[in-house]
């Protein structure tokens, strides 16, 4: 029996946790469910605490270039303070609160390649196993799939989905990240604008909708990024005519040249505007600043081409290589462990 406690506080016969979360995807501040099975191992353990943690593969710039790796950004303990015994089977059910600004994973039912999930760490007789790390499925609140669907409405195309490390400055930003949707401009802004892109930063009344238009410069004058912040509340949604909504939003984001920092109350939903020409500071994180990135980071791309976001996003044409990477991801486990 020493021997077994031996080999159990080196990892050798401990015991094995395996977490299975309920199938249907959840929203922004909603409630994550599922169970977490123990299998006892080769002697008694004191299972100190079992821990859920949500991480998400993020992106950085580094100078020229970019880097990637887990960020662990909302922790949460389910149980512990138990006795597990030699082969025992324990399954613990559980529920999660997602932070209001988790990103969504998907969107009309097609997956955006994003890398997010769930890991679970087991503490037993003052070790830490991370234990297995289990894909979780996010889907949009009504308000953020009432706006990107007027976007596609209104002609604009899904490019490409990012998660960006760093904090958007004047907004109510909680998570050390933040998700870009890139879109492609409507015919009509084409000649304006290179790409769009929206954030958006859920709570509990509502979502801040932050937008970038990489605009196109004049013969005699550079291009340079447009952003404007609005606000829409989780009970405007029915009220609101979105296609008139979002074509407001564009129109004053493409033609207002204001100074950058000025602020201004306007639309149904209130917002502020300001321009960015190589002020860095703006966006803390180094990803909106001159060496603004419009290509989409590896493993996010999605085959959309301008087919337009109301058809269907990407109309099935998830690109093969995205789905392959994520998968590969959550079937090594270890890989979870790094960054």
């Amino acid at each position: 029996m020493v021997f077994k406690r031996l080999l159990g506080s080196l990892g050798v016969g401990g015991p094995s946790v395996d977490t299975v979360l309920d199938p249907a995807a959840v929203a922004p501040g909603g409630v994550v469910t599922g169970q977490v099975h123990l299998q006892g191992g080769g002697a008694d353990f004191t299972i100190e605490h079992i821990t859920l943690e949500l991480v998400a593969r993020v992106e950085a710039e580094y100078g020229d270039g970019d880097a990637e790796g887990m960020v662990a950004f909302h922790r949460h303990v389910v149980a512990g303070g138990f006795r597990l015994v030699e082969g025992e089977h324990r399954s613990v059910p559980f529920s999660l609160a997602l932070p209001w600004e988790t990103p969504i994973t998907e969107l009309y039912g097609q997956d955006l390649g994003i890398v997010l999930g769930v890991r679970t760490e087991l503490g037993v007789a003052g070790a830490k196993d991370k234990g297995d790390l289990d894909p979780l499925a996010v889907r949009p609140l009504p308000a953020q799939e009432a706006v990107l669907e007027a976007f596609g409405q209104l002609g604009f195309g899904f490019k490409s989905v990012d998660l960006e490390l760093g904090r958007i400055k004047g907004t109510g930003q909680q998570l050390p990240f933040y998700q870009e949707v890139e879109l492609t401009p409507a015919p009509r802004y084409a000649h304006q604008v290179q790409e769009i892109e929206v954030t958006f930063l859920a709570g509990p009344t509502g979502v801040e909708v932050v937008l970038e238009a990489d605009k196109r410069g004049g013969s005699f004058s550079e291009g340079h990024d447009a952003l404007a912040r609005f606000t829409v509340g989780h009970h405007d949604v029915e009220q609101t005519e979105w296609n008139t909504e979002v074509e407001g939003w564009m129109r004053q984001l493409v033609e207002h040249q204001a100074s950058y920092g000025s602020h201004g109350e306007y639309g149904q939903a209130g917002g502020a505007l300001f321009t960015q020409g190589g002020h860095g500071d703006q966006y803390h994180g180094g990803h909106h600043g001159d060496g603004h990135r419009s290509g989409p980071g590896a493993g996010t791309a999605i085959a959309a081409g301008a087919a337009g976001l109301a058809a269907g996003v990407v109309g099935g044409m998830v690109a093969a290589e995205v789905v392959d990477e994520v998968g590969d991801f959550f079937e090594g486990d270890d890989e979870g462990d790094e960054g």
